[in-house]
């Protein structure tokens, strides 16, 4: 029963307000040292993925995969930090950008979403061929992929080379945060993400005539509009809520066979009541949960370190004995 009943993280005077530890690590964090070697592979459907390394430590086995959230890439706050941390304590990270993330639109009409584990699945594949340990950390939207991979792997996950798994801040429960993200608090994240993801299918369109139909696409005003015309379809899904039905990975919690560790902070502005699976984890051998009274949205301010609360609980995570 790995439930973890209570958190050690503590908000700091004046800095407990979820949206406001959403946004400012994201605006204002320092999270320069870290020094990316950018590598380009393909995918078994003719599209490419860029990954960016972080190895410094040029005798380790240890290799951690991360994988960023809606919209972010490797240059993420959240994960440049993650990334410098890891760095540190000795570990070489890997940090893929999903497809269309990394600069540049990705060649087929596919993209990314949620429960995209073939693409997280040929990077590791890749990673593979050099390393024997590897763990897995995803932030958000990554995090669900994550735990998606992990939880529709079971118990074949146990003859890899990965160790354990992390995720921060995920809504794994797709339609209830899609439908959270509609309230007036949360208007500001919305239009952020909604005129960035537009702007890629006009682009999108643009280099592959006559696949996708963008007139009007500035009547849709929130991610289940989003995900019925675009996100759905272009994957195979029926429609949003077949979508997030399948790519929700608090339905695949139970199968993880790795020790794997979710934080979602209850203060989450994104994240719905949903999202806090205590069953799942009371219920699980290896899957643990950890619910801190605050955070934000991959926040977690600590402030007088370099390292925030949320990559010292990974670090510790990855280095406890179970």
């Amino acid at each position: 029963m790995p439930l973890i009943a209570s958190s050690n993280y503590t908000a700091p005077f004046l800095l407990n307000n979820g949206h406001l530890q959403t946004i400012i690590p994201a605006l204002f964090r320092d999270t320069n040292g870290v020094n990316y070697r950018r590598e380009r592979i393909s995918t078994p459907d003719d599209d490419f993925i860029d990954l960016d390394w972080s190895t410094q430590n040029k005798d380790t086995q240890k290799l951690v995969i991360l994988t960023h959230g809606l919209e972010g890439n490797s240059s993420s706050k959240y994960l440049l930090g993650m990334v410098r941390a890891l760095n540190k304590a000795g570990y070489d990270t890997l940090s893929w950008n999903m497809r269309s993330c990394s600069g540049e639109s990705n060649k087929q009409v596919r993209f990314y979403h949620s429960g995209a584990i073939d693409d997280l699945d040929v990077v590791i594949n890749h990673a593979a061929q050099k390393y024997g340990v590897i763990y897995l950390i995803g932030f958000s939207l990554g995090g669900n992929i994550t735990l998606n991979y992990l939880g529709k792997a079971g118990a074949k996950i146990q003859q890899a080379n990965i160790q354990k798994g992390i995720a921060f801040s995920v809504p794994c429960h797709l339609e209830s945060c899609a439908i959270n993200m509609e309230k007036i608090k949360n208007k500001v994240y919305l239009n952020r993400f909604l005129k960035s993801l537009k702007l890629k299918m006009v682009l999108k369109a643009e280099l592959n005539p006559g696949t996708l139909l963008v007139d009007n696409i500035d009547q849709i005003k929130n991610f289940v509009d989003f995900d019925e015309r675009f996100t759905g379809p272009i994957h195979g899904f029926e429609g949003a809520k077949d979508y997030y039905l399948k790519c929700s990975s608090l339905y695949v919690l139970k199968n993880i066979a790795i020790p794997t560790l979710l934080v979602n902070a209850q203060n989450d502005p994104f994240l719905s009541v949903e999202c806090f699976p205590y069953k799942e984890s009371m219920s699980s051998s290896y899957f643990h949960f950890e619910a801190p009274r605050s955070g934000g949205h991959c926040g977690f301010i600590t402030l007088g370190s370099s390292t925030n609360w949320a990559e010292k609980r990974a670090i510790e995570f990855l280095e406890t004995t179970f």
